[in-house]
């Protein structure tokens, strides 16, 4: 089963994602896709962390998610824009390169017997990137957005803290 919760950032996707794992079972996984850029986004990291009780595990994978043991668990991953951003910067901002990677790897991910509840942004939705790099960027997450959705079972839009459901 997977869930696909997208929405613009500080929508609820993660508190409403959270609040679902929690109700399918009593100890899930989260699984954080992010690099840890600088000391400021350590602590947003962390207080992420904190937010969570004992009854989660958490892992940090930034690109190769395929690898974690998640037979049989209720996994929430966050995020796939942070995801996206390591192939990004890793193939150079190469848009083909980093859709044709995450999509093989998202692929392998589906096949696991679990259930995913998966978090993304619509970033394509508000003011232009300023940047090339940005815009193409964009291109690279609506495209994703657009591959895991059309495989999700179940896709929710969290706008302002609601989640409106999608399909």
């Amino acid at each position: 089963m997977i869930y696909f919760i997208t929405g613009g950032e500080r929508s609820g996707k993660s508190r409403y994602a959270q609040e679902l794992a929690i109700k399918l079972t009593a100890m899930p996984i989260y699984l954080a896709t992010s690099r840890k850029w600088d000391k400021d986004f350590e602590k947003r990291v962390q207080k992420h962390k904190d937010d969570r009780d004992e009854r989660w595990t958490n892992i940090e994978e930034e690109k190769y998610l395929s690898k974690v043991d998640l037979m049989h668990h209720v996994a929430v991953i966050d995020c796939v824009t942070l995801w996206l951003t390591n192939f990004y910067v890793d193939t150079k901002y190469n848009v083909e390169e980093s859709l044709e990677q995450a999509k093989e790897e998202f692929e392998k991910l589906a096949r696991i017997d679990c259930t995913l509840i998966i978090i993304s942004n619509e970033i394509g939705m508000g003011v232009h990137a300023e940047t090339e790099i940005g815009r193409k960027f964009v291109e690279l997450q609506g495209w994703m957005n657009q591959h895991i959705a059309k495989r999700a079972n179940k896709v929710v839009l969290m706008v302002s803290g609601i989640p409106v459901n999608i399909k």
